[in-house]
């Protein structure tokens, strides 16, 4: 999803992009053709063995759905015939072996990167977490290879910039009337449901609303829908939204995944609860806490123990809202792919 923000805002400067993906399960190609690109489809073949190397794989290795050999080299074919000026590469399972591939054949590399654990060859490198530091990478980039880190270069859409200054606004109102739920499109473990079930020992206001946000391929959909109803406050469910932006705008309150919907959060100040629903989640949720930005409930397991506690405190507390509204406004100001865009213009 952050490639696609990046190829529409390059498409918006005159730019065009092909996208390159693996046929993984739940893989998003058609959305990706849905909004207008191109998009080769290379192959799931599931879990490969790593191939015999002095150098060690990337701990994610097995996430690629193919050994990065021949990985390498359907990318190649794919872009055979095609008239290329940037890579882009977003992938836990690669590294500089991959990349070096590419460096006769493309004038320029851009890898974006969360967790600074193995060797890269690129022009330019993007980590956009909260707390991350270009001293991070310098051991992992060649000389001469610009960094750029931190939330001043998160990849938001443009709706975001535009929702900040009225969400901004909305958050000096005292009274809390709008609570947001978004656990991810799939929700595959239905933590929708866990934190539904939860909100029923939160003393939200008898005027509340609550409105959920689902991907209409989720398995859950319909027990989510059917648990909406059983609610005590107006409960509405919405599926597949183009408006997330106005969404959390327009919401007191958020109860999300603490994945990359915390930095859409944070550009239009909106106070959240995060639930960590994956290891690669955990940084960036301890990286908001601590800067006052949101609050955090570090697995599924723990919504029922936690989540009333925190809701109750927030609910209850319209300066403790404003506060964490105003320290997460602080983090992300929507502008961070117009800068990267810069950066690559200028490298």
């Amino acid at each position: 999803m952050r490639c696609l923000t990046l190829a529409d805002a390059l498409r918006d400067e005159g730019y065009s992009s092909l996208f390159i993906c693996r046929e993984h399960p739940g893989n998003l190609i058609d959305i990706i053709r849905q909004r207008g690109y191109e998009a080769v489809a290379l192959p799931y073949q599931g879990t490969v063995t790593a191939v015999p190397s002095s150098v060690p794989s990337p701990i994610h290795a097995a996430w690629l759905g193919s050994d990065w050999e021949t990985d390498a080299q359907q990318t190649q074919a794919a872009l055979a015939n095609v008239n290329t000026s940037w890579l882009v590469v977003d992938h836990y399972s690669l590294d500089s072996r991959w990349e070096n591939r590419f460096r006769t054949s493309i004038p320029h590399l851009l890898v974006i990167d969360d967790l600074a654990d193995r060797s890269h060859d690129c022009d330019l490198l993007l980590d956009q977490n909260l707390g991350r530091r270009w001293e991070d990478y310098s051991a992992h980039v060649p000389p001469g290879c610009v960094v750029l880190t931190g939330p001043d270069y998160v990849l938001l859409r443009p709706e975001f910039h535009l929702a900040r200054s009225f969400g901004l606004r909305r958050r000096t109102q005292p009274d809390f009337k709008h609570l947001l739920i978004t656990m991810g499109g799939i929700d595959k473990g239905n933590v929708t449901a866990e934190v539904l079930s939860a909100l029923r020992l939160c003393p939200l206001p008898s005027d509340a609303r609550i409105t959920i946000v689902m991907g209409s391929r989720s398995p859950w959909l319909e027990a989510v829908r059917q648990a909406a109803t059983e609610l005590p406050w107006h409960t509405e469910v919405k599926v597949d939204v183009n408006n997330m932006a106005e969404l959390m705008a327009n919401s007191d309150l958020a109860i999300g995944a603490a994945g990359s919907t915390a930095w859409e959060r944070c550009c239009v100040g909106l106070p959240s609860i995060m639930v960590v629903l994956a290891d690669n989640q955990l940084i960036i949720a301890q990286m908001l806490s601590h800067a006052g930005g949101a609050f955090t409930i570090e697995s599924a397991a723990a919504i029922a123990i936690k989540l009333p506690d925190i809701l109750t405190q927030l609910v209850n507390d319209a300066a403790l809202r404003q506060a964490t509204a105003a320290a997460a406004s602080r983090i992300v100001d929507g502008e961070g792919v117009r800068r990267v865009i810069q950066a690559m213009e200028n490298t």
